[in-house]
């Protein structure tokens, strides 16, 4: 069990180099086909009475600067991964959110990174990962900020008896096998018998695979806060986890801990939904 191809997101305005060097990295250890990606797009501008002519111009001259952007960003890929691995590169005129979420079917995995957390900002030019893990139906991994390597040596699995935390497990299985630690926690504060019976189960889910985990049962009920307590305890390079959302008004709410995992920009995060 592997990941064969990783699509790796650039945002057209972001630093290129630590992600691609991030994913490059992960690919060279699966040797998986590595695509470059990228997304923009640019807003229709609003004119008066009259002004349509000069409006759509005006337009037209950004989205052929984003088109020239993606030219000098793929040059910009293609030099640093400098024929380490196999790699393809996709590009689209378009949301960056939705464009990465359907582009994702050409991967095993996606690889991105987010600087500002759950809001990311102008949604025009940059994609948002909450909303990408959770429309994608593929894993996605985002990489700590700045980071150049895929830090994965300690790993925490975020457990909760869900199909997006189930799913995440199973997804994260080629990290989990790499890892010198692995953990599974959970928060309970109440049933904490089934609790840890649940997490055992997961432990010897992994066994099987040939990874050696503990499992750890946090009793309490402020699961963000305490997750994250033990995330920083533990010093873990990376945390698998399900992602929990639903849309209301055209916007994804999240649960808790998936929107605290989402803004600590500081830690890897491998989620699934």
């Amino acid at each position: 069990m592997t990941y064969r191809s990783i699509l790796v997101n650039i945002d057209i305005d972001g630093p290129v180099a630590p992600i691609v060097r991030a994913a490059t990295d992960l690919a060279k250890r699966s040797n998986a086909t590595l695509i470059g990606f990228c997304a923009a797009d640019a807003p229709l501008p609003i004119s008066g009475p009259g002004g349509e002519g000069l409006v759509m111009e005006a337009w037209q001259q950004m989205r052929d600067e984003i088109e020239s952007s993606f030219k000098e960003l793929r040059e910009e890929f293609e030099a640093l991964v400098a024929g380490a691995i196999k790699t393809e590169w996709r590009n689209a005129l378009e949301s960056p959110t939705r464009a990465l979420a359907r582009w994702s079917r050409m991967a095993d995995l996606v690889v991105m990174a987010a600087q500002e957390g759950a809001a990311t900002g102008n949604t025009y030019r940059v994609s948002d990962p909450g909303s990408v893990v959770l429309q994608a139906g593929r894993p996605l991994l985002v990489v700590a900020g700045g980071a150049e390597q895929i830090a994965a040596r300690k790993i925490v699995v975020a457990w909760k008896d869900t199909r997006e935390a189930r799913r995440a497990v199973a997804d994260a299985v080629p990290l989990l096998l790499s890892a010198d630690e692995v953990t599974v926690v959970t928060v309970a504060a109440e049933g904490i018998e089934w609790a840890r019976d649940g997490v055992a189960d997961v432990v010897a889910f992994l066994a099987r695979h040939g990874i050696k985990a503990r499992c750890e049962v946090i009793v309490g009920s402020d699961d963000s806060g305490k997750l994250l307590e033990f995330f920083g305890s533990c010093q873990a390079d990376l945390v698998v986890s399900g992602a929990f959302g639903h849309s209301r008004l055209r916007e994804w709410a999240f649960g808790g801990v998936t929107r605290s995992l989402l803004d600590e920009v500081g830690r890897n995060r491998f989620m699934s939904s």
